[in-house]
């Protein structure tokens, strides 16, 4: 994508890791640091930022007026009989985790691209913005079958390799595994290199998160890491094409879909509506904020609207 092209939707079925390199250039009119009030308000009243992100202790000296009582260094003030408090300074960088869905469910399109191309614009995005923040960054890119982990560091060339890793899963499409479980594997992964004060980005479609098990892992990474979900979808999804006779196949297998029945058609569009309010309310009592993506928008213009520099 060249940086004339960003206010416009991605297209094809595969993503080049050119293109990934390319949205450096627009990347860098994003803050991740700046979670606007759209972006507070998808996540609950009750949401505080960078929830658990890690400070470092600087030093002691004596007690002042308006300290906090419970930063004292009682054995420093045990040991001199005057009152000392720690001192502590916040982070100066925080690790990055941008997971990227390339299960066999996020190849599909309707119109200008398939979700999987979608999440790979979102996660280069995410990554080159992060960097340019001052950021380690690291990444998590999975399938219905293998996962690849890049550990967060703070360099051009640790964002290299993540986008690589995209590319290449977005062009090794899976077979069909079966596997209902595998965004709870990916979760249980990632809280196995999530440390304290990460903030995490999930990009996928979220087939799969009505399971307990998704649940579960999802509130563990909460309780100490800020995470942001966004959710790619095609307009294909939530409502059926025109009435006609429709053939598709899925590699193996042909058949044929008769769109004409209208019950057919609302029941179709209320499971999917319902799904993705389910998920937003799940994740909205775990304080995650809910971005909705879609295969016929711009992904830079998403983030855009939440991470934009803020104009006075």
């Amino acid at each position: 994508m060249r940086l004339a092209d960003v206010s416009q939707p991605a297209t094809g079925a595969y993503v080049t890791l050119e293109t990934l390199i390319g949205l450096r250039f627009p990347a860098s009119q994003l803050q991740l640091t700046r979670r606007n009030r759209a972006l507070s308000a998808l996540a609950g009243p009750n949401k505080a930022n960078f929830r658990g992100r890690g400070i470092d202790f600087e030093e002691v000296r004596s007690y002042q007026a308006g300290d906090d009582i419970r930063t004292i260094d009682w054995r420093v003030t045990a040991r001199t009989g005057a009152a000392h408090t720690k001192v502590f300074r916040e982070e100066r960088e925080r690790p990055v985790l941008v997971v990227v869905d390339q299960r066999g469910s996020q190849f599909f399109g309707s119109q200008h691209c398939f979700k999987s191309v979608l999440a790979a614009h979102l996660a280069g995005l995410l990554a080159w913005s992060a960097l340019g923040n001052g950021d380690r960054v690291g990444g998590l890119v999975f399938n219905d079958s293998r996962h690849r982990e890049v550990r967060p560091r703070r360099s051009r060339k640790t964002v290299l390799t993540i986008l690589s890793q995209i590319e290449a899963f977005n062009r090794s499409l899976p077979p069909a595994s079966g596997d209902d479980h595998s965004l709870a594997a990916m979760l249980d992964n990632l809280r196995r290199i999530a440390r304290p004060g990460t903030s995490i980005y999930l990009v996928s479609d979220f087939y799969g998160a009505e399971d307990p098990a998704v649940r579960e892992h999802l509130f563990r990474l909460a309780q100490h890491s800020e995470i942001t979900a966004l959710a790619c979808a095609d307009p294909l999804e939530t409502e059926l094409p025109p009435a006609g006779r429709y053939a598709f196949t899925d590699g193996h297998r042909r058949a044929e879909l008769r769109t004409a029945d209208r019950h057919l058609r609302h029941n179709y569009s209320r499971e999917q509506a319902q799904r993705m309010v389910a998920l937003g309310t799940d994740l909205q009592r775990l304080g995650i904020p809910l971005l909705q993506a879609s295969t016929t928008e711009s992904p830079y213009l998403l983030l855009q609207r939440y991470f934009g520099e803020q104009r006075r």
